[in-house]
């Protein structure tokens, strides 16, 4: 008997060499970026069970951290060459654990445990809308008539981004102020976490930094390299206190991606029409 007679061939079907081919040996560039999404379900799994012992700051640094992880697994499976289905499938079931599942059961733990049951359908409700936006967003990837300068934004608010902003109520909990109203303060919560889960289950483009093609200024270079050293020196010094200011920043970002959206499809439309009445008639 063989691994084979227990364990199936890593992604079935799919061809293992430039030529087409299929190999009975794997490149390792194609195990290291599923090998990276795997520790971010680890991480996203293990602040659940930190946020259970109580240890909650230690539970948030797992979800960002697996948000990190997701950030860069795509990157270096195009790095190395190393994509496949196999992996864009692992990295989908990783968000839905990570930033669907466990934001809700950390923030739970933490303070919608107070409001009881009408804590707990909120917690289910930004999960469900997080699996709504991954699903879209995989069959959004099939779409041949989707406009190429569409991969600057998402559609909805992306599941990293949403974990983020969901555990905003906890942030501001690190940081200190205390309304002495734990019911109060648990249905609020509870209210937001749904509006986030809203957002990322919506149509409103945001910002994606992917396909942008943005170029700037020589002379922005050096303060905008200046501005990402004070970002991260703040992060360092005041880890909470710049989430939350980083937070309400993304919120404000997104008219503003909206109406970029809009205007750039306003021009589509009107490029689309010129070159109709332009067209001689046959």
């Amino acid at each position: 008997m063989s691994l084979e007679d227990f364990f199936p061939p890593f992604a079935p079907g799919e061809p293992d060499d430039d030529n087409g081919k299929s190999r009975r040996r794997l490149p390792i560039r194609q195990i290291v970026p599923n090998l990276v999404t795997i520790l971010a379900i680890c991480a996203g799994m293990t602040g659940v069970r930190l946020a259970f012992e109580g240890r909650y700051e230690l539970a948030v640094a797992m979800i960002l951290g697996a948000a990190f992880l997701d950030g860069i697994d795509g990157r270096i499976a195009r790095l190395l060459k190393g994509q496949s289905r196999f992996g864009a499938e692992m990295d989908s079931l990783a968000d839905i654990v990570n930033f669907g599942l466990a934001p809700g059961l950390v923030l739970y733990s933490y303070v919608l445990n107070e409001a009881g049951s009408f804590g707990w359908i909120c917690a289910l409700l930004y999960t469900s809308g997080c699996a709504l936006r991954l699903a879209r967003f995989n069959t959004m990837l099939d779409d041949p008539k989707r406009p190429k300068w569409h991969g600057a934004f998402f559609v909805g608010v992306p599941a990293p981004a949403g974990a983020g902003l969901a555990l905003l109520p906890m942030y501001v909990g690190f940081i200190g102020p205390d309304l002495g109203v734990p019911e109060f303060t648990a249905g609020v919560s509870a209210v937001y976490l749904v509006f986030v889960g809203l957002l990322m289950s919506s149509r409103i483009p945001t910002w994606s930094g992917k396909g942008a093609g943005l170029r700037i200024p020589r002379t922005y270079a050096i303060p905008i390299i200046l501005v990402a050293v004070l970002y991260v020196a703040t992060l360092i010094s005041f880890f909470w206190e710049t989430l939350t200011v980083t937070a309400f920043l993304y919120f404000c970002s997104i008219p503003f991606s909206w109406r970029e959206f809009q205007k750039r499809t306003r021009r589509d439309q009107e490029f689309a029409a010129r070159r109709e009445t332009s067209d001689p008639v046959r």
